[in-house]
């Protein structure tokens, strides 16, 4: 086995040419001439209302536009004062809508292109002069951070495609994933995350950072812009500026603070941002976190004149749409109240402001404002100008509606999903091999794959079916967070077969995601039987550190079921694993000593 440097090589050139070119942006023929006129025009016959409108996107209840379930009807009257999504935006003359799961939006392809031109169709049915169509978003960064469902293609996130080191690859993975989105009516995907990881403990960022490599993450990022905007024809969305990859606290349950220097910020953070403006990133979302260095007034930066004007549109010339981050987040509320929180974002420079806590309080917050003269009316034109503008290059105002069919054939596509396969392979990194169990040969052994398991994913199920095509007589049990009568019940069938495969989640986190740290209890009760452990990390692969004894690692940093089938080919040597750490693995103590440093990486 030996440490291998992973380039970008023929296999990277075979992907790039699996899906036929698609014109770059809808809007392209128009020249810019038609672009002002069309928003000139549509922003002259808006009322202020309307206009105010525009600068919201939030979620909606339900997966019909007009004829939700009751439960959705009931949710939507509760946040919203009416009961279907299509009366949301009308009440509100909403300029967005964001997609969740939980707002039960996101069922099928069919389903889901049948909502967007349901909305699309309540917003062209504005009572008011001005007919906009809508903005549809979602958060599909991929990884760890995916809404849409089965049969979409799930690629790896950004820390696996970090570790392939290919922008052929990451390219492709924007490009096939703007295309699935674009096809039932979703134009902005929040993603790519432009944040450079550099803190293990990030609760928050993690391995949907592509990496601890300032110029890998810009690379990249700019990669993934050209791959959403010029070929699938969406708006790429980098976040989260100024920089949310050097943080302990999570800005949706605090308000982090990042201590770097501007010298440190502009060597660290910067890059990526700078990358994707020049890559000609049509939106860019804030953080909620303070940056003394960037602003000294402890005002979180989606509030911060200095920091969304002075620093990202002053210095760093970006002139396309600012959106927050949601503002229902503890990071943004824990200075100012909710009625002044959209009025400051505002005052600092942002465009779109996502999911405030209380829409009508925001609403009504921002109209009172311009009554004020706090905010002048001519400061609401400057946003929603931007905003038409990137709806007019999407190719809405001349398509909003899409067509329900061609999204049912492209969802899922064979030849998407061939793409995820091979986008997916070079990512695996294996990063302790020392007793040299892998790779497995084929043959008839009892296998045990036990640990973290996902309802959505199956993880442990895929892990399992795949020994059992190989002939091994393979058992799953999954022991998410077990108690310890759980641990003493795995570990004593560990003792009974050949060899345990165990899948672990963010076992660092003892703190958060684990506080009785129970993942770290039976690992170490599996390694006590004797027999053969293999560990593999589903998420961030800085838990070795927490694992004392174990000889055999390797690191997914997602558990779809693409990256569970690449793991099980390269436990059986059928592919030899080609990640490289994109980021330094620190030892458990805090001391800063290194255990694996960036770029390491086994292969066999």
């Amino acid at each position: 086995m030996q440490t291998r440097l992973v380039t970008a090589t023929a296999w990277a050139a075979t992907l790039a040419a699996t899906l036929a070119p698609i014109p770059a942006r809808a809007s392209n023929p128009h020249p810019p001439s038609a672009e002002h006129g069309w928003v000139t025009s549509t922003l002259r016959h808006m009322s202020l209302e309307q206009k105010v409108g525009q600068l919201f996107a939030t979620y909606v209840y339900g997966g019909d536009a007009t004829e939700p379930t009751a439960a959705d009807r009931a949710a939507n009257r509760a946040a919203f004062g009416v009961e279907t999504p299509a009366e949301v935006i009308d009440r509100y003359h909403l300029g967005g809508v964001c997609y969740f799961s939980w707002s039960h939006n996101l069922d099928s392809p069919r389903q889901i292109a049948t909502l967007s031109n349901g909305l699309q169709r309540a917003a062209l049915a504005d009572g008011a002069k001005g007919r906009v169509p809508l903005l549809i978003s979602t958060d599909q960064e991929q990884g760890t951070v995916l809404r849409m469902p089965s049969p979409a293609a799930q690629f790896p996130g950004a820390m696996a495609l970090g570790a392939a080191r290919s922008p052929a690859a990451a390219r492709t993975a924007a490009d096939v994933t703007g295309r699935e989105l674009r096809a039932v009516g979703i134009r902005q995907p929040y993603a790519p995350i432009a944040d450079v990881n550099v803190n293990p403990g990030n609760p928050v960022i993690g391995v949907r950072s592509f990496g601890a490599d300032p110029t890998l993450v810009a690379d990249l990022t700019a990669a993934q812009v050209t791959g959403f905007q010029d070929r699938a024809g969406v708006t790429a969305v980098a976040k989260h500026f100024p920089g949310h990859g050097d943080t302990a606290t999570d800005s949706h349950t605090g308000l982090p603070v990042i201590n770097h220097s501007r010298a440190e910020w502009d060597r660290i953070d910067a890059p990526p941002f700078r990358r994707a403006i020049s890559a000609g990133v049509e939106s860019i979302m804030t953080a909620h976190i303070v940056v003394p260095a960037l602003d000294p007034s402890d005002d979180p930066a989606t509030l911060s004149p200095k920091i969304l004007t002075g620093v990202l549109r002053g210095e760093l010339g970006f002139r396309g749409v600012i959106v927050t981050d949601a503002l229902n987040m503890a990071g943004v509320r824990e200075k100012y109240g909710d009625e002044r929180v959209p009025v400051l974002a505002l005052k600092a420079g942002a465009d779109q402001l996502l999911m405030p806590p209380d829409l009508a309080l925001a609403r009504d917050a921002v109209l009172r404002a311009v009554a004020t003269g706090e905010l002048t009316e001519r400061r609401i034109d400057e946003s929603v100008r931007r905003i038409l503008g990137m709806k007019y290059r999407q190719g809405l105002a001349r398509s909003p509606l899409v067509d329900v069919d061609e999204a049912v054939r492209t969802v899922g596509a064979p030849e998407h999903l061939a793409a995820v396969a091979r986008v997916t392979d070079p990512t695996l990194t294996a990063v302790r091999n020392d007793a040299g169990v892998l790779p497995l040969p084929r043959a008839d052994r009892s296998v045990l794959i036990t640990g973290w398991d996902s309802a959505a994913f199956a993880p442990v199920a895929t892990v399992a079916a795949g020994f059992t095509t190989r002939g091994a007589r393979a058992t799953a049990r999954p022991a998410t967070l077990p108690s310890d009568a759980t641990i003493a019940a795995t570990a004593s069938q560990a003792a009974e077969h050949d060899l345990t495969v165990v899948l672990v989640n963010k076992a660092w986190d003892t703190a958060v995601t684990d506080p009785r740290a129970t993942q770290q209890r039976l690992v170490a009760a599996l390694l006590a039987t004797g027999k053969p452990v293999v560990v593999v990390a589903v998420r961030d692969p800085y838990d070795i550190a927490y694992l004392p004894g174990v000889t055999t690692y390797l690191a997914t940093y997602s558990y779809t079921r693409a990256a569970m089938d690449t793991l099980v080919r390269a436990l059986h040597g059928e592919l030899s694993p080609r990640g490289q750490l994109p980021v330094t693995i620190p030892t458990a103590e805090g001391t800063g000593s290194v255990l694996y440093p960036y770029g390491h990486g086994l292969s066999w």
